[in-house]
């Protein structure tokens, strides 16, 4: 893959990530319990979105993303 082909794979994963946070997931009371997580693959990278802190981990590694989703998960279930 040329550099090109990445920055432009890059811009087009970071649109989908913004739409991903835009998703509809207000809460009136407290936040999930634990956390709504979701790990969005792009081939052989990914990214943890966590809908309620709003936050994400930038594309790593898969297995490096899922370690921080079980992690975040496991944090925030009490």
């Amino acid at each position: 893959m040329t550099s090109t082909q990445t920055h432009a794979r890059d811009a087009v994963a970071t649109g989908a990530l913004t739409a991903a946070h835009r998703r509809d997931h207000a809460h009136v009371d407290d936040a999930c319990v634990p956390h709504s997580i979701e790990v969005v693959h792009l081939g052989e990278r990914a990214v943890m979105v966590c809908h309620d802190c709003r936050t994400d981990s930038g594309f790593l590694p898969s297995r490096d993303a899922e370690q921080i989703a079980r992690a975040h998960e496991a944090d925030t279930a009490a």
